[in-house]
């Protein structure tokens, strides 16, 4: 399940991907029980059509709300994770009850600049604290920033069509973070969001959507 959020159906074969918005290009919200939504994918599992499970922007009551039910556990649990956003106490909650933690947006705001949801001074891999880490250890910044999710047991999503950074993205394997180091990354979190539907969806598509307050 991507989001906590259940919208009108939109037929694939008439729209893909479906992105946010119906035929009418409206963001249409639906009353639905996200259980009997994990229910329907437990029946994929058992029909052999998918081995795995999982959520995606889950908060921990609504984790919660899902591991009480369930009959076939979520094996991964895939958020928002960078230092601006480390969600602590989410991570720990996921992977106590077994669950692999997947992170996006692991380099933080670099991909939201773009779009108009963050700005140059939210960006990461120019923070003084990051760069300090990087020229200590004679890595990039990024390399910290991917270091510092696998150090944490998470799984980090980093993706360019670079064929530089990628080599630069797997090279994350030949130096560790001390724990020094870690409290300083630890310690810029701000709990700052960017990819929030609570945030973008009423401007972008008229439709108040907030999910984790």
């Amino acid at each position: 399940i991507h989001f906590p959020i259940s919208m009108e159906y939109v037929p694939i074969e008439k729209k893909y991907p479906p992105e946010w918005t119906n035929m009418n290009d409206e963001m249409v919200l639906v009353p639905n029980d996200m259980c009997a939504t994990w229910k329907a994918m437990e029946d994929l599992v058992d029909q052999g059509l998918v081995q795995s499970i999982g959520l995606c922007n889950f908060a921990t009551q609504l984790l919660r709300q899902i591991l009480s039910t369930c009959r076939i556990r979520p094996t991964t649990l895939q958020v928002e994770l960078h230092p601006h956003n480390s969600q602590e106490h989410l991570v720990r909650f996921a992977q106590e009850v077994g669950m692999h933690v997947t992170a996006f947006s692991v380099l933080g705001a670099s991909s939201y600049l773009e779009l108009g949801m963050a700005s140059q001074g939210d960006m990461l891999m120019q923070d003084p604290v990051v760069s300090a880490i990087a020229e200590a250890k004679l890595k990039t910044p990024a390399q910290i920033l991917l270091r510092w999710a696998l150090q944490r047991n998470t799984l980090p999503l980093c993706k360019t069509s670079t064929g530089s950074r990628m080599d630069e993205n797997r090279n994350v394997f030949d130096f560790y973070l001390n724990g020094s180091e870690m409290k300083a990354l630890n310690g810029l979190n701000k709990n700052r969001r960017y990819n929030d539907p609570g945030v973008f969806c009423e401007p972008g598509m008229g439709t108040f959507c907030p999910i984790y307050e």
